[in-house]
């Protein structure tokens, strides 16, 4: 799927989370909108979906929804934005199904609104078509992973199962929030009703098309006010690099 037929594929970001644990540090905004650099950080997912080649974003919105809508309106250089808003908590998986009649693609691109991995996004979306594949999760691999809870693997790269957060630190590949899925599987997602991507959508596709993507790429998420405070300096050595990490 080169950057031509990438071009045809809707993006999700989903950015409808409360935030809580980023409160001390970001409270009158939603968690997206938190300044990195001088930039809201749902600018730089923006940026780097748009210089994949795509063309269509749906943001997924709950908390605080109209700042978003307010900051960027309708587009953001050469994307068409939609929002998709919900007004209960559905969860990541909710939140996607909920947002299915904007979705244009066969395959869509999801991101989550609270991470970034510097990936190339081409590169993964070739490797998803290669084979008949119904999900995959981009992984990359860090040093320790008791934060986030690792994946295991199989040889073929189908993903054998989740290990819950830990507090013995080992290395290993972890969800770096961004997934690409066939629009088909996301049509079975219950329709109305909370629902996890992380917690119960992906551990039904174990053994049913659920690959993982494995990369060196490096990773920030903003979740915690800890990790927010070096987005910064990840931006600025990112803008550095020459690499967008290697793939496994």
């Amino acid at each position: 799927m080169s950057m031509e037929s990438i071009f045809g594929i809707t993006a999700v970001i989903l950015a409808g989370g409360l935030g809580t644990r980023l409160r001390p540090v970001v409270s009158d905004r939603p968690k997206i909108m938190a300044d990195v650099a001088g930039r809201p950080f749902l600018a730089y997912l923006l940026e780097q979906i748009a210089s994949a080649g795509i063309r269509n974003a749906v943001i997924c919105t709950g908390y605080m929804a109209g700042r978003i809508r307010d900051c960027f309106g309708d587009t953001f250089g050469p994307l068409k934005i939609t929002y998709s808003r919900e007004y209960e908590p559905l969860g990541t998986g909710g939140a996607l199904r909920l947002a299915l009649p904007f979705l244009a693609s066969d395959t869509v691109l999801v991101a989550n609104g609270d991470s970034y991995v510097d990936a190339d996004l081409n590169v993964f979306a070739d490797w998803f078509a290669e084979k008949d594949r119904q999900a995959a999760i981009l992984l990359t691999r860090v040093g320790d992973t008791s934060r986030y809870g690792r994946v295991r693997l199989n040889e073929d790269k189908s993903i054998a199962s989740f290990e819950e957060k830990c507090e013995n630190p080992h290395p290993g590949w972890i969800n770096a929030g961004v997934y690409l899925i066939k629009k088909a599987a996301i049509s079975l997602v219950p329709a109305g009703q909370f629902y996890s991507l992380e917690r119960s959508f992906f551990d039904s596709l174990i053994g049913k098309g659920l690959f993982g993507f494995c990369t060196e790429a490096k990773f920030v998420d903003i979740g915690t006010p800890e990790s927010y405070a070096i987005a910064e300096s990840f931006f600025s050595e990112a803008r550095t690099s020459s690499s967008a990490g290697g793939v496994m």
